[in-house]
């Protein structure tokens, strides 16, 4: 039975490991953070996504899956780490770095290594194969194999997505790229598409930048649309209707650890300037100050004014809050004097977060819906309407029937 090392034990990781081990292989799990190695040994995964626990504790109590601080010899070994953007729009490889580094220590000849986390143009051969040929002298596509294979879910449907998604799958040769695929066939159902590094890692970086410039032109169609006082989600819905016409919908931002990332990581090694990606980027960076503009618009003559916010994370029905625009939309607020209170029953840890909903309505000027969670549609408005102080609603996601809350005694405005 091969041996495969996977390195970070994140959200695509942990269920990748999970998957690989209850698919043939044993799988040791990487992870630097004690609390969350104490934590899966424990039996508790510290990510919540349907059917994780299921397949992540079936592997680990049948042996097949182990966990650790720390690296061992094996067949292959998978680069799962987080690579966050840093202060100056350009990627924090640190994590990649860290990992080649432990690898370079363990690897043998014809061992295969696949970076999965997501990364700018040559980190692959440079940066990953750069590391291990300096470390051990082994060299990519002659001593061992090289690959690139970047994940493609959504949280909310990670398991469901790795097994049957497509993947891209890159090599350092061709060989390198098979014998990747020899791995993910033991639990993809999807097709499987072998290429080149360097095409592989823009792939991946051009998919949720198509999105994000998609987004952006929703956005600034929305503030165009307040300018003419159209409903810019008419709008797109008889756009849409065009056979060769697919608007996304415009919302308070743009948040997760992809789309408002991924860009920057293109334009890392380029020279050119005022691009329509960098443009796009900063329409979608811009939105929740509109957001906040808007709501310190409507309550700014109150006396000591607060705000309510639901929805802290990301996007609907998840709690991952990594890069959310409720972030910035609470921040600006708070400097404009605002008081602020968050209320999201799927997030755990958050600025200014409340326990209920009861407790962050109370004395609140507005209610802002920022994120569409189906509980929030069982909010029940007639005790809503008790507990704040002024009946107003700011919907940024078109979440709610205007009409109906106007006629629950609601002041109803949407982005």
């Amino acid at each position: 039975m091969k041996k495969i090392c996977v390195m970070g034990l994140g959200y695509i990781g942990l269920p990748t490991a999970s998957l690989l081990a209850n698919n043939g292989y044993e799988v040791l799990g990487v992870d630097k953070n004690a609390r969350v190695i104490d934590k899966l040994n424990a039996g508790n995964p510290h990510i919540e996504e349907p059917d994780l626990k299921g397949i992540f504790i079936s592997a680990l109590n049948e042996g097949r899956l182990k966990v650790s601080g720390k690296a061992q010899k094996s067949d292959i070994f998978i680069i799962s780490v987080p690579t966050p953007l840093g202060d100056d729009n350009k990627a924090d490889l640190s994590y990649v770095e860290a990992a080649s580094a432990e690898i370079s220590r363990y690897i043998s000849r014809g061992n295969l290594v696949i970076l999965e986390s997501t990364s700018p143009m040559d980190t692959t051969e440079k940066l990953v194969g750069g590391i291990i040929h300096e470390n051990s002298g082994l060299k990519a596509g002659k001593d061992y194999l090289l690959s690139f294979c970047p994940e493609r879910v959504l949280p909310g449907k990670i398991i469901f997505e790795l097994v049957n998604n497509n993947r891209i799958i890159g090599g350092i040769d061709r060989e390198s790229a098979e014998e990747a695929r020899e791995v993910y066939s033991s639990f993809v159902k999807g097709e499987m598409f072998l290429t080149d590094l360097r095409t592989a890692e823009l792939v991946k970086l051009v998919e949720n930048t198509y999105r994000d410039v998609n987004l952006a032109f929703a956005n600034e169609l929305s503030l165009i649309c307040a300018d003419y006082d159209i409903n810019v989600r008419d709008v797109i819905k008889y756009a849409n209707m065009h056979p060769r016409v697919n608007i996304l919908n415009p919302g308070p931002g743009v948040g997760g650890h992809c789309i408002p990332i991924d860009p920057w990581f293109i334009l890392q090694s380029v020279s050119r300037k005022n691009t329509l990606i960098e443009r796009s980027r900063r329409i979608n960076d811009d939105m929740p100050l509109v957001v906040s503009g808007r709501i310190f618009d409507l309550i700014r003559k109150n006396k000591n004014p607060k705000a309510t916010i639901l929805g802290a994370s990301y996007k609907e029905n998840v709690g991952d809050h990594r890069e959310s625009p409720t972030k910035a939309v609470v921040s600006d607020l708070l400097a404009k004097k605002v008081r602020v209170s968050v209320y999201d029953p799927l997030v755990d840890d958050f600025i200014n977060r409340e326990e209920s909903l009861e407790a962050s309505l109370k004395s609140s000027d507005i209610m802002v819906l920022m994120v569409g969670h189906n509980v929030f549609r069982d909010i029940d408005f007639k005790k809503a309407c008790k507990l704040m102080r002024n009946k107003t609603v700011f919907d940024t996601r078109n979440f709610y029937d205007g009409e109906e809350l106007a006629s629950r005694g609601f002041k109803y405005y949407r982005l």
